[in-house]
């Protein structure tokens, strides 16, 4: 399966790494594209330096890819994912901040990662935006509910506790399984509701 991944600048940085793994483990193709404030956020939420260099935020979260990914520039509009001719399965945005959301509900395009969720729209293509602001206001559930109605998944960043986690990395877990799930991918990240 061949699926692009953005990352923007909302909390949530561990999901987009165990998302990483889970991706490249289940024998992906992936395409990498994270804005500024996504490095920004992975800088400060993986590594503890919000002021770590782009290349070196990236190279480090790449060694949870094992080989599979490939990082491309949020300028690169020759990128694969720019366009519907390309084959591409999936489209997943994790986190989405608001205002990732917010722009490609309304159809702009500012960088590869609006353009990508653009195209997966356009193609009715799987698109599915991880965001995780709280508390949200009615512009966001606006905007969450256009799209959905063109055909988005919207999976929330927020894990379950009736799998009885113990720890931070089962929470996120918990998060990464479902949306594994919605691209049809095995893992064997939580257990199975209805299994011992």
């Amino acid at each position: 399966m061949h699926v692009f991944l953005g990352i923007t600048g909302a909390s949530g940085a561990p999901y987009a790494a165990r998302l990483l793994e889970g991706l490249a483990a289940a024998g992906c193709e992936i395409g990498v594209c994270a804005s500024s404030a996504g490095i920004e956020v992975l800088g400060t939420e993986l590594f503890g330096d919000p002021r770590l260099p782009r290349d070196e935020t990236l190279a480090r979260l790449l060694e949870h890819a094992n080989g599979a990914a490939r990082v491309y520039d949020p300028q690169d509009w020759s990128a694969p994912y720019a366009s519907g001719s390309a084959k591409v399965d999936a489209y997943l945005i994790c986190p989405c901040s608001m205002g990732t959301l917010g722009t490609v509900a309304s159809g702009a395009m500012q960088n590869l990662i609006h353009r990508a969720a653009s195209v997966a729209i356009k193609e009715e293509r799987r698109l599915v935006l991880m965001p995780r602001e709280t508390p949200l206001s009615a512009i966001h559930l606006r905007n969450m509910l256009t799209l959905r109605e063109a055909g988005a998944t919207i999976l929330f960043l927020a894990p379950g506790f009736y799998h009885g986690a113990e720890t931070v990395e089962s929470l996120v877990d918990f998060v990464v399984a479902r949306a594994l799930d919605q691209l049809g991918l095995d893992h064997a990240l939580t257990p199975r509701w209805g299994q011992t």
